[in-house]
């Protein structure tokens, strides 16, 4: 036992359908979802949860953490900003790349936000010197940072009391499914020549021979861990396959049946690719890619088949709203009719490092932000900027 209630369980103590009546459609900040965040594998952390009359938070204690997304002194020092000490409360879950403040119905978050501020601040004060972060000196409180959070939370968060200004981390991409299916969905991309692209892949793919199949990731995390390694190896990045094959099984266990893949193979040939994916609420979250690049057909677009094209059909034929395909890789997301929104790294901790660095955050935002409208037309126009304009 912690001594501290907000991490008895990964809920706080929250039962799991009283948690989920305040996340609603939210996968990444579903019960289930947070036990994956609690169970999965690496680093030192421990996923919890603060909860006040009017909302409700995911909270972690990170003594260590192996996801540089959730460093928040990398995020910050390779942007040229000072950061808190790497050890803290992260506000949010260490998994999914979004956090929202959660709030009971009919209570908007800017209501919601001050005693969840109160809450989180009150909370790192008490982690210092915990077994959960024993390192850290428990004469002061503890950093207290939110990543990957909305402008409408993190504007709550300001108005709550919160003086530094948000740092921009990344675009969180959003494609709508109007009516109509797939046909309704060409429509919305952004020019003839797109959709002319998009039907053209579509008919390379079919050309290529490849099937796709619908499968549990209880039933295939080990062969879909093999097709994201191949994918780490391709670019560079730091992999285990024990890790991710573990990882993999966790989320499975957690998530159960809603833990589906998607496999691209041709008849009688191993899958060249996956895409693990959540069906929840009224998204299509896709959460994980992976191919074997050299196996791949040259011209057979199995990435957007697979990823995008397989997803919008899947969606339209669930009465879904929206596909999720989550952070990084605007242009893509852009040129197959993704709205672009930002995501944003705010300190809440009362004598941030960050306070007196508002004018140097604008100036990054604003920069970063004309940056990306530079990557393309098409990514130019799907940035949603009255979200990013609050910060710039």
């Amino acid at each position: 036992m912690t001594g501290l209630p907000e991490f008895d369980d990964h809920l706080g103590g929250t039962s799991p359908d009283t948690w989920d009546s305040l996340a609603a459609g939210r996968l990444y900040s579903s019960a289930d979802w947070l036990r994956f965040c609690a169970t999965d594998i690496g680093g030192r952390t421990a996923t919890g949860a603060v909860r006040t009359g009017d909302g409700a938070v995911p909270v972690t204690a990170l003594a260590e953490e192996p996801n540089s997304f959730y460093q928040w002194h990398t995020q910050l020092a390779a942007r040229g900003l000072p950061s808190p000490a790497p050890a803290g409360l992260l506000v949010g879950q260490r998994r999914g790349y979004r956090t929202s403040l959660l709030t009971r119905d009919g209570v908007e978050a800017g209501r919601a936000a001050p005693g969840l501020l109160d809450a989180v601040r009150d909370l790192a004060a008490r982690l210092p010197g915990t077994d959960l972060l024993p390192e850290a000196a428990a004469d002061r409180p503890a950093p207290c940072v939110a990543s990957f959070v909305a402008t409408e939370d993190a504007l709550a968060l300001r108005a709550a009391g919160v003086t530094t200004v948000p740092v921009l981390l990344t675009t969180d991409a959003w494609v709508d499914v109007p009516e109509g299916g797939w046909d309704a969905w060409l429509r919305t991309l952004p020019s003839k020549g797109r959709r002319d692209s998009v039907k053209q892949e579509v008919k390379a793919f079919a050309a290529a021979g490849y099937e796709i199949t619908r499968v549990p990731l209880a039933d295939a995390y080990a062969e879909a861990a093999g097709l994201l390694a191949a994918t780490q190896r391709r670019y560079g990045h730091p992999y285990d396959l024990e890790v991710l094959t573990e990882s993999f099984r966790r989320q499975a266990a957690a998530m159960g049946g809603r833990a589906e893949v998607l496999f691209c193979a041709r008849p009688g040939e191993p899958p060249v690719g996956f895409s693990l994916f959540y069906v929840h609420g009224d998204t299509l979250y896709v959460r994980a890619v992976g191919f074997d690049y050299d196996r791949l057909v040259r011209g057979a677009a199995e990435y957007f088949n697979l990823v995008y094209y397989t997803s919008v059909r899947i969606a339209a034929e669930s009465g879904l709203r929206w596909i999720h395909p989550g952070i990084e890789s605007p242009d893509a997301k852009a040129l197959r009719g993704a709205r672009l929104r930002p995501l944003w790294l705010l300190d809440l901790s009362e004598d941030s490092v960050l306070a007196g660095e508002g004018e140097r955050i604008r100036a990054y935002n604003t920069a970063r932000t004309a940056e990306l409208a530079a990557i393309s037309p098409a990514v130019s126009k799907a940035l949603e900027s009255e979200l990013f304009a609050p910060f710039c």
